[in-house]
């Protein structure tokens, strides 16, 4: 199998593992998805280090009832031990108080292997679409880096849609 076949393999893996955690709600094995100095940037924050990714996704998750995740096949590029790319993705999401809702975004994204394994080293989010499923909710501008592989700044901090929806905002 060549490098890339096994890379991407291995990265459509983790994406696996993460959507499975989201769907269990287990911060600790979503956590695991990241290396220990990872970083997750989403709706306006910069969470670095396993515990503080898992501390605010059990934030995030004790308001759903349940999400389900699908990522699209990531576009990568690959070598020795490292990739890059971007991949779409889907929610479909159940929350506790308020109404059900379909996300769609895209991550931008830096992997390592570890141990046999890949992890996210670096992640960004860009939310695209929030709203029902026949997509007549609201779309959301981005920045556009180009095609692949094309990728924001390592200090780029994406637009907040959601810590309020989220209560994650400070009181």
């Amino acid at each position: 199998m060549s490098d890339f076949a096994a890379a991407e393999c291995g990265i459509r893996q983790l994406h696996a593992r993460y959507a499975d955690a989201v769907w269990r709600k287990d911060p600790r094995s979503f956590a695991e998805c990241f290396t220990s100095k990872g970083e997750w940037r989403i709706s306006g924050m910069v969470l670095k280090g396993r515990a503080e990714i898992a501390a605010t996704i059990e934030r995030i998750l004790i308001h759903a009832r349940r999400i389900h995740i699908t990522f699209r096949t990531p576009i990568l590029e690959v070598g020795e031990g490292r990739a890059s790319g971007r991949t779409y993705v889907t929610e479909q999401c159940s929350w506790d108080h308020r109404e059900p809702n379909v996300s769609i975004g895209r991550y931008y994204e830096h992997f390592v292997e570890q141990d046999g394994r890949w992890l996210f080293e670096w992640r960004l989010f860009q939310i695209l679409y929030t709203g029902p499923a026949d997509l007549t909710g609201s779309y959301h501008d981005q920045p556009d880096f180009g095609p692949p592989p094309g990728m924001p700044p390592r200090d780029a901090v994406p637009a907040d849609h959601a810590k309020e929806k989220w209560e994650l905002e400070e009181r």
